[in-house]
């Protein structure tokens, strides 16, 4: 795959209630990459991911992911951008009402997918990616945390993002599930997805190395091999 600028952040600066939570901040990513954002609770890790999928605005400098100016976003835009990304939370946000094949059925229709045999075919195809092929009829709280996270990374993956915004995945697994959690998140990085995956857990980036971005002190930077 041709080896592409998939994110540019430069002099970056994001702000929550008055509060720098980073300035100054650059940053690229190229199509296919694996990168761990690391740092201290509150060191601006999340808010980096949210100022990429436009839920807190950039006040300053220059921000492009794919082809949007994220400093110039207008808000008819940002969920066409967001149907470009996969985002995978801590806490799941499943809806729990409904069972894991109904889950996914609802982000496919609300993206624009119609075709019952086209929406049937690409859950199955997803839930096979995430080793969870026997699980679709099962409701959320009959999964473990595991399984429950592998389900929000099947939905991650249903409009093939190019780019995968993993916030502390593991942040509520155990040590063992939250390894078989990052392997799968490299899998699929292997394939051509780009990942950026938010982490205050050493072990698992010692365990599966990839680069590293630290947030300290406001700023962001490479942390060398």
């Amino acid at each position: 795959m041709e080896d592409t600028t998939l994110l540019r952040l430069d002099g970056v600066e994001i702000c929550r209630d008055e509060n720098v939570i980073l300035h100054n901040a650059s940053f690229s990513l190229r199509s296919g990459e694996f990168v761990y954002v690391i740092g201290k609770v509150g060191s601006g890790k999340s808010s980096l991911l949210k100022s990429l999928y436009c839920e807190i605005p950039i006040s300053q400098g220059e921000a492009w992911l794919m082809d949007y100016n994220l400093c110039k976003m207008k808000r008819k835009d940002i969920p066409y951008l967001r149907r470009k990304l996969g985002i995978v939370f801590q806490d799941f946000q499943l809806l729990t009402d409904r069972s894991v094949i109904k889950n996914l059925e609802f982000v496919l229709r609300a993206t624009g997918w119609k075709k019952k045999s086209e929406i049937k075919e690409r859950i199955e195809e997803v839930l096979h990616q995430v080793g969870m092929q026997t699980k679709g009829y099962k409701m959320p709280h009959e999964l473990s945390g595991g399984e429950q996270q592998r389900i929000v990374i099947a939905r991650a993956l249903l409009n093939d993002p190019e780019l995968i915004l993993a916030d502390e995945p593991t942040g509520n697994l155990d040590p063992e599930t939250s390894g078989q959690i990052v392997q799968l998140l490299h899998d699929i990085c292997q394939k051509g997805t780009a990942v950026i995956m938010t982490t205050h857990n050493y072990t698992l980036v010692h365990n599966y190395p990839a680069r590293i971005v630290k947030c300290e002190n406001a700023c962001l930077g490479d942390v060398g091999e």
